[in-house]
């Protein structure tokens, strides 16, 4: 059966992530290192280990794990909503960010509470402030409309995953949006796949996924059956799982010719 659509993901796949979160945490440890003469490289390496301990003990971790947030998006989102996971979420959050700069401050001998706010403000300011989108992105999803229909999954908080569509301007190449943190599950439960292709009323047969993920993306696309788990290698951030993708491509530019071929 002809390919009728693409399935993309977001982060890492339209729009850069991981690299914009070292950058913001980079611009934050050097404004550390001015304002109160820090060691730039402690304060990183404490950063990523504290903030990771203290995430992964946190009561709202198997939610986050769940619909796919991560430690970082929760030093800058603001999570609003009224459902009680997304409460305690916001709730922990904005604790967690004040706590998380205050122990990466004491780690160096400095208490100073209004500082380790200030810190965590002009992470969020940072993160928001570089965001960009991936080489070829957008050229892409132009080549690719109105010969095939275009639709986004991706993980995540809905307020969140829709402000970075909304700062990226992809948002009127979609047929169709879904973010997991709106259903409660996400990648790679095969449900959130056949979300996607219930609103395209397309069939399994019909679409393909790209992604950057080969545990959320591929195998997930795997495990709803779709006709082909296109995999972007994205250099820097190659993830090893137990799968294999049907096809690997190292740039977006090579999607439109790839899934002509299918």
């Amino acid at each position: 059966m002809a390919i009728k659509a693409v399935i993309f993901d977001l982060d890492d796949t339209l729009i850069v992530d991981e690299a914009i979160t070292r950058d913001a945490m980079l611009a934050t440890a050097q404004l550390a290192a001015r304002l109160h003469g820090t060691n730039q490289a402690a304060f990183l390496a404490d950063a990523a280990r504290l903030g990771r301990a203290q995430w992964e003990a946190s009561p709202v971790h198997g939610y986050c794990t769940e619909i796919g947030i991560i430690d970082h998006e929760c030093l800058w989102g603001d999570f609003p909503g009224d459902a009680p996971e997304t409460v305690a979420l916001r709730e922990w959050s904005r604790n967690y960010r004040g706590a998380l700069f205050d122990a990466v401050l004491r780690a160096q001998g400095i208490s100073d509470e209004d500082a380790a706010d200030a810190l965590a403000e002009a992470f969020a300011d940072s993160r928001r402030r570089l965001q960009r989108l991936m080489p070829d992105a957008k050229e892409t999803l132009a080549r690719l409309q109105g010969r095939y229909r275009i639709a986004l999954l991706t993980n995540g908080d809905p307020a969140m995953q829709r402000e970075k569509i909304a700062a990226s301007g992809l948002g009127n190449f979609f047929d169709a949006v879904i973010v997991s943190g709106e259903l409660g599950i996400g990648k790679p439960h095969a449900g959130v796949f056949c979300a996607v292709l219930a609103r395209l009323e397309l069939t399994e047969s019909e679409a393909v996924m790209v992604g950057n993920s080969l545990h959320r993306d591929i195998a997930g696309a795997k495990n709803a059956g779709l006709a082909s788990a296109i995999w972007l290698r994205v250099a820097g951030s190659e993830e090893f799982a137990d799968v294999e993708p049907d096809h690997t491509i190292d740039g977006l530019h090579a999607l439109p010719a790839l899934i002509d071929s299918l």
